[in-house]
């Protein structure tokens, strides 16, 4: 009896530690931010971004990745938000051209009216030109759905005089990566992909670009949807670094356009975790 009553102890403190543990890891699931890579026209996008306890929930049970994510694509999209700027934005367009690496560029459409022709440039060099806004909103994620429309409508504007990109009216990015769940399906009914990221190198602070080029080695994933910024001269510096680590692991850079076209939304949101 004392043998079995040992033993009963044993297993429930073992129960214990199990439930406890698997609480802590639920909680730590519904508490974390809900930041998705892409939140595409079709999405529901109160699944995938709204913050409530029901739709964290929600996720929990049933957001599932690929089943095997050991075939998931390895293609790398090079995102550049802001600008066009009339210093670095010429030098990053010769970089590209060199690496023969095609891009995406996040443009704010009053940049684009001051500089009209890095725009039109950006455009003649293949490169895909996306929505980032008319006027770049510090607090983007406050604005109500109108607001959010009207800088979606003006930008779309603003840069289809210089360039015919069907991306510029059907994907966008929210400045400073700021949004909500009534911004993110304003901009779903006004007929965009909201396209965030999968890695943030963090290149918008100041830091070199060795910083830039390990951050991507080491949270690598494929695919994978890198967030650059073309105001930066350690992001230029850092390319042809970035470029032939990811060409020897086997990756083709592709636009944000372009991975969207060729990979299921769930593998994007659910990449495979790699180390370049």
């Amino acid at each position: 009896m004392i043998l079995r009553s040992k033993w009963a102890l044993a297993l429930a403190s073992v129960a214990l530690v199990c439930v406890v543990a698997l609480g802590l890891f639920i909680r730590h699931k519904l508490r974390e931010p809900v930041v998705p890579a892409v939140v595409t026209r079709s999405t529901d996008a109160h699944r995938m971004v709204s913050k409530s306890l029901s739709a964290r929930i929600d996720r929990f049970f049933h957001e599932r990745g690929p089943a095997d994510r050991s075939k998931s694509p390895r293609l790398i999209a090079l995102t550049f938000d802001d600008g066009p700027y009339p210093v670095e934005t010429p030098l990053l367009l010769d970089e590209l051209a060199d690496l023969h690496v095609p891009a995406t560029f996040f443009l704010i459409g009053d940049d684009a009216n001051q500089f009209p022709e890095l725009a039109r440039r950006i455009a003649a060099a293949g490169d895909e030109i996306a929505n980032h806004t008319q006027t770049h909103p510090a607090r983007f994620d406050r604005l109500s759905q109108p607001a959010v429309t009207r800088e979606l409508t003006e930008g779309a504007a603003s840069l289809g005089r210089y360039a015919r990109d069907p991306s510029i009216t059907h994907m966008m990015r929210p400045p400073h990566g700021r949004f909500t769940l009534s911004t993110v399906v304003a901009a779903q009914r006004a007929g965009y992909d909201v396209v965030l990221w999968n890695d943030d190198p963090g290149d918008w602070r100041t830091i070199s670009a060795e910083t830039i080029v390990d951050h991507m080695r080491t949270y690598a994933t494929a695919p994978d949807i890198v967030l650059l910024h073309s105001g930066r001269l350690s992001t230029i510096e850092a390319l042809p670094q970035i470029v032939a680590h990811f060409r020897a692991a086997g990756f083709t850079f592709v636009t944000a356009g372009a991975l969207l076209a060729h990979t299921p939304p769930e593998t994007i949101i659910h990449p495979e975790k790699l180390k370049v």
